[in-house]
């Protein structure tokens, strides 16, 4: 009898022990933080100098994984117009992101206007140099012009402007192969399918197959502006301005100028 007294005695023992080791895993389990995922829709054109931000944010917290989705700022802006699930925007022209403010989707004290860049024509580096400035794309020679699709890509409503401002885009408008974004422009010129192309300067920058033919008068076309801001229904609204601030950092500040973007 003793005996089976001893034995329930132990049972009931390890059964306390296994129960408290129980709870304190489900204490360290409701302690440990979930990894919160931003989705940030940006224009093409920050790609490259993002990429380097996002290594450093996510180093400094480790419970924020970002997620980009690169494209056109018209084409980013439509998708959260239409209820595309996406908690920041990082435009690469005002009017687009003016438009989501007007819809409501972005409060204007969730948004600023945060860099600047400048619009330059390339052509392909090893190509006979035939063009050194705007006018040049009038000659024979220059069979085929790239830019952005005016509509939904802002490097090509810029570019647009540009010809329409020193009247050459009447001449030249059977010349134009349009794109789908700045990238895709600055992949014509690299690959020589094009004789030259419009661009951000920090585009031409990060290519070692193209030349800076001639840089637009920035009174030639509007300003290029690059807002970015909190969607509102963002469901991390709290993470999501976190790192809203921290792109206005001087340490994101200074990546963004060391990529050629204008910061002041």
């Amino acid at each position: 009898m003793k005996r089976q007294w001893k034995l329930v005695t132990a049972l009931l023992f390890l059964f306390l022990v296994s129960a408290c080791s129980g709870n304190e895993n489900s204490v360290q389990s409701s302690g440990h933080k979930e990894t919160v995922e931003l989705t940030i829709s940006a224009a093409v054109s920050l790609k490259d100098v993002l990429t380097v931000i996002q290594k450093k944010y996510e180093e400094e917290h480790s419970e924020v994984e970002l997620k980009f989705n690169y494209g056109a700022s018209g084409s980013l802006q439509q998708q959260i117009s239409q209820g595309a699930p996406v908690d920041l925007f990082f435009s690469a022209a005002e009017d687009k992101f003016d438009k989501l403010v007007e819809e409501g989707n972005i409060e204007e004290e969730d948004g600023i206007d945060l860099l600047g860049n400048e619009l330059v024509l390339v052509v392909p580096k090893e190509e006979k140099l035939i063009i050194g400035n705007f006018h040049d794309l009038k000659k024979e020679e220059v069979d085929q012009i790239s830019i952005g699709i005016p509509e939904s890509v802002p490097a090509g409503k810029y570019a647009k402007e540009s010809f329409e401002k020193i009247n050459i885009w009447k001449e030249i408008e059977q010349k134009i192969v349009y794109a789908k974004d700045v990238r895709q422009v600055l992949s014509y010129v690299e690959t020589g399918n094009v004789k030259a192309g419009v661009v951000y300067k920090t585009d031409a920058l990060i290519s070692d197959k193209v030349s800076i033919a001639a840089a637009a008068d920035p009174d030639m076309h509007t300003s290029i502006i690059y807002p970015a801001g909190i969607i509102k229904n963002s469901k991390h609204y709290e993470q999501a301005k976190d790192f809203y601030d921290y792109l206005q950092s001087n340490e994101a500040l200074k990546v963004f100028n060391e990529h050629g973007f204008i910061t002041e």
